[in-house]
């Protein structure tokens, strides 16, 4: 089991949360590359000085956050925002990671929808850059169901765009887990270990600590394996405590 931990959620500063991760028993981690490391501000001795830390601790980099405020599919400052996804990319394939995750928009429902040709367009962009840099973009699950995504990226015949599976977002949304796999397979890159819940009260799904919610963790995993799945989980959600992060660490190293 790689297991990886998001270091944004420990809201802590780089150098602290890098050894905290480490002594929480992490192989790897997930940056933040909008409000942690900023690509465009990361000098050439930056660079050398993250990887020497890293190395030190015994840490990979499996993968960049970059969570842009708007999708792809909303054509407000769009190509300055693709720009700065291609240098994350960059960024990512010089640290070692294989994936840049991102929600990517709202996908039309239609083909037909001109919309969705536009946010094609954007997506083989990236798909084309990442063949070309060595890092992929990652799609994170959650807004549509899978079948959906895997019908946009499928849509690309040049690039590739890669899947990051989020069963707490899928669930939380009211789309189904096994199906996401199924549909997606071998696109997914890395699993970003969240979980779920639907609160009936309430009328909305929520992001609850790992093994808490209705993803069923040890059997997505084994569906994972049956897609030869070798990648990371990331423990991790938005205002995860330290102490969630350790326990989620040790749920899933115990599976």
């Amino acid at each position: 089991m790689n297991v990886a931990v998001r270091l944004d959620s420990m809201q802590l500063p780089l150098r602290r949360a890098l050894e905290t991760a480490a002594r929480l028993g992490a192989s790897a981690v997930e940056l933040d590359a909008r409000n942690g490391i900023h690509p465009s501000q990361l000098s050439d001795t930056g660079l050398r000085q993250l990887r020497k830390i890293l190395d030190d601790l015994d840490l990979k980099v499996a993968a960049l956050r970059f969570q842009t405020r708007r999708g792809y599919d909303n054509p407000s400052d769009l190509d300055r925002r693709v720009e700065a996804t291609k240098d994350a990319m960059k960024l990512a394939y010089q640290l070692g990671a294989r994936v840049v995750i991102n929600s990517i928009g709202q996908i039309p429902t239609s083909e037909e929808d001109p919309q969705w040709s536009s946010l094609q367009s954007v997506i083989d962009d990236l798909g084309r850059y990442g063949a070309r840099v060595g890092a992929f973009l990652a799609a994170e699950t959650g807004n549509e169901p899978g079948a959906m995504l895997a019908s946009l990226l499928g849509s690309s015949p040049d690039g590739f765009v890669a899947v990051a599976l989020n069963p707490g977002r899928l669930i939380i949304h009211r789309h189904d887990v096994r199906e996401a796999i199924a549909e997606l397979k071998e696109r997914i890159q890395i699993v970003c270990a969240v979980d779920g819940v639907l609160d009936l009260a309430a009328g909305r799904g929520l992001s609850v600590p790992l093994g808490q919610g209705t993803a069923d963790f040890p059997e997505l995993i084994g569906r994972l394996e049956d897609i030869q799945y070798r990648g990371f989980y990331t423990v991790g959600r938005d205002d995860s405590s330290i102490d969630e992060l350790s326990q989620g660490i040790s749920y899933l190293k115990n599976l």
